[in-house]
């Protein structure tokens, strides 16, 4: 339900009587509180309620957190930088120049708190990611580390073509010596019209196809994941009218006995 700068949305599971609960309210044009609700009879004292209130400044952003899970209290913060992009540059800027800028630096860290359990954490996080001047292939790195616990992680994230995204994780812990490495893709499937193909090629040089969004035409999205014990995860999401449906499958080539480890469904009705 959405009325003025309000959205309420709930979502319930069945047969396992899961209730999931979001209001999200916009304060001002820079700033939003986002409150997350789950009712579960298997989570400690039935539920959690997450509150986030978020500010967006566009060179900068921060975010306040608290949890009903052990009192978990949490700040986070983003520094975008070079220019704000929503701030017009005061002097004109040769057209030579601003190609040069075709990517942008963030850094950004997060610190929180357990009240009830008194353990803290710190993370830090740096990124990069291509603008859409970039003239090749979009791409985005990232690297975050918990000096705390040892952990550090970092992401490339490569958009191959129209249609096919890839992607790369590697987890290294400094105290185990344990690392970790994941593989990923996506492949969209478009949807093709056949019942107007013919009507399109009688038109008229001069007629122009009605455009179509770049999202509104994908029906089914295949995801897949693999990492260096060859344990393989799929998924596919995909849409039949008004029913949408996800199927997924974890494999682990490494059980002979028992290849398949998990097989699920999930049905939406959206209307």
């Amino acid at each position: 339900m959405l009325h003025a700068d309000t959205l309420l949305y709930g979502r319930i599971f069945l047969p396992q009587s899961t209730l999931e609960a979001l209001y999200l309210r916009r304060l001002s044009p820079t700033r939003q509180l986002k409150i997350a609700a789950v009712s579960d009879s298997s989570l400690n004292n039935g539920g959690t309620i997450l509150a986030l209130l978020q500010n967006d400044h566009g060179k900068y952003s921060t975010e306040y957190m608290y949890s009903t899970d052990s009192a978990l209290m949490g700040v986070r913060g983003l520094y975008n930088f070079g220019a704000d992009p929503r701030v017009e540059p005061t002097t004109p800027t040769a057209p030579e120049v601003t190609d040069l800028v075709q990517g942008r630096f963030s850094a950004g860290a997060e610190l929180y708190y357990g009240l009830l359990n008194k353990s803290g954490g710190i993370s830090t996080g740096l990124r990069f990611t291509t603008l859409p001047n970039h003239t090749g292939f979009p791409y985005t790195m990232t690297l975050t580390l918990n000096p705390l616990m040892g952990n550090i992680s970092s992401t490339y994230a490569v958009k191959a073509g129209r249609n096919l995204a890839l992607c790369s994780r590697f987890d290294f812990n400094f105290y185990s010596y344990e690392s970790e490495l994941q593989l990923g893709c996506e492949l969209w499937r478009r949807r093709r019209n056949h019942d107007v193909e013919w009507a399109v090629k009688k038109l008229r040089p001069d007629w122009k196809r009605p455009t179509v969004a770049p999202d509104d035409d994908v029906s089914g999205i295949l995801k897949a994941r693999v990492d260096q014990e060859w344990r393989i995860g799929v998924l596919w999401e995909g849409r039949i009218k008004d029913l949408l449906f996800t199927l997924g499958a974890s494999l682990d080539l490494k059980r002979r006995e028992q290849i398949f480890r998990a097989v699920g469904i999930e049905l939406q009705y959206s209307s």
